[in-house]
């Protein structure tokens, strides 16, 4: 697939997936995640946009300026077209789009698209490499009618069944958590799909929808079910299978303590002062530990009460049991920084910079790239739709347009 030309696209080059197009057709949350991924690593990313732009463009407060800080979470390092795709003009330019890419992703209601002639099969007609992504709530069959939003997903699903005091309502994850998890999973499909058209030269159509995720993502959940015939139920912030697995309440503030193995519980009772307690048989094994918590919890807790969350971190920690105070996200941040993950990037230059969070894999040899900043709505319209106009560059110059 032909590239813009660098006055279109500056920075190409560099990035495991440099030389790559991406015609990103999604909006809000999961299919903006994994476009911005795919940015991240050097794809060139066109965000296509309606007139009124995506909706987390109006999601706020809270704001970076007058800028929703919620789209400027998943948008870096892309382009921003706005395209009709009620009028003549904008079906014909995103079709020429989609014709150029190697990568197609959207979100719309399944169907949606092909009256637009941007549906898979529309698509790959003329654009037969083409790896197309759909990301839909409940897929493309019975389910295609329902509307995909993560609270209804985390609904549905059962998490929210599993989150909560068992004495209290259910409640949602603090984040939209299917909506990322469905992003990681497109991207993971889009670059499945990629290395099959590497060896075929035959592009595809990968979907994901956010109850399979969900499903996925529930992990030991979902099989206890599944495996086990076991419907899992609410228990706040213990854990069915492990014990001590939990938040305990120390001096100041709560302290999440994992002791997940019969050593690390007995590094546990060292460092608490209470050596004999990992020899009460009582005790001995997790088993035994998760079905008697109830008599465990008051002896650990009566430890913990004597110093604060940050010293009894350092303590556990220093000994080998997995501890963590429970921050806020201010707190998260410092923490990494601490840790010498420098968390926070700076995108794009002068006024136009914003920090964020930095992109989660590192590579030795082909690192992210933080060139572009969240774009305005149609900021790179008038170039995108002139190179979108002009003939498509014969394949004996295609290297030339790369660069």
């Amino acid at each position: 697939m032909e590239m813009p030309t660098r006055s279109v696209v500056p920075g190409q080059g560099g990035g495991p997936l440099s030389g790559l197009l991406v015609a990103d057709f999604s909006r809000v949350l999961a299919g903006p995640y994994a476009t911005m991924l795919l940015a991240d690593l050097g794809a060139e990313v066109i965000k296509v946009e309606s007139p009124g732009g995506d909706e987390t463009r109006t999601w706020m407060p809270p704001t970076r300026g007058e800028t929703s800080t919620y789209f400027l979470g998943v948008n870096r390092n892309k382009r921003s077209i706005a395209l009709d795709l009620r009028t003549e003009a904008g079906t014909v330019a995103a079709r020429e789009l989609a014709r150029r890419a190697d990568v197609v992703i959207e979100n719309f209601m399944p169907g949606t698209l092909a009256k637009y002639g941007l549906d898979f099969d529309s698509v790959t007609a003329e654009n037969p490499a083409v790896v197309y992504a759909s990301i839909s709530g409940f897929g493309s069959r019975a389910g295609s009618h329902v509307p995909g939003y993560d609270l209804m997903v985390q609904a549905i699903s059962g998490l929210m069944s599993l989150t909560g005091d068992p004495t209290d309502e259910p409640y949602r994850a603090g984040i939209s958590v299917f909506d990322v998890m469905a992003g990681n999973h497109a991207a993971i499909g889009i670059l499945a799909a990629l290395r099959h058209r590497d060896a075929t030269g035959r592009g595809q159509h990968v979907e994901v929808n956010l109850l399979s995720s969900a499903l996925s993502g529930l992990v030991n959940h979902s099989s206890a079910y599944v495996a086990g015939g076991t419907v899992p139920y609410r228990m706040g912030n213990a854990h069915p299978s492990v014990f001590p697995y939990e938040p305990f309440p120390t001096a100041d503030r709560d302290l999440i303590v994992a002791a997940a193995n019969d050593g690390q519980f007995r590094r546990l009772c060292e460092v608490l002062g209470i050596p004999g307690t990992a020899d009460d048989p009582r005790f001995a094994h997790n088993k035994d530990r998760t079905e008697r918590r109830a008599e465990l919890r008051p002896l650990l807790v009566e430890r913990l009460a004597t110093r604060g969350a940050a010293e009894w971190f350092e303590a556990l920690v220093a000994a080998g049991v997995p501890a963590a105070p429970i921050n806020t996200i201010d707190g998260g941040f410092a923490m990494a920084e601490r840790f010498g993950l420098d968390p926070v990037v700076e995108v794009g230059d002068g006024e136009r910079a914003v920090p964020m969070a930095r992109h989660p894999i590192t590579f030795s040899t082909t690192p992210a790239r933080y060139e572009l900043p969240p774009p305005e709505l149609d900021e790179h319209g008038p170039e995108l739709r002139k190179w979108l106009a002009t003939p498509r560059a014969s394949h004996a110059a295609k290297e030339d347009v790369r660069g």
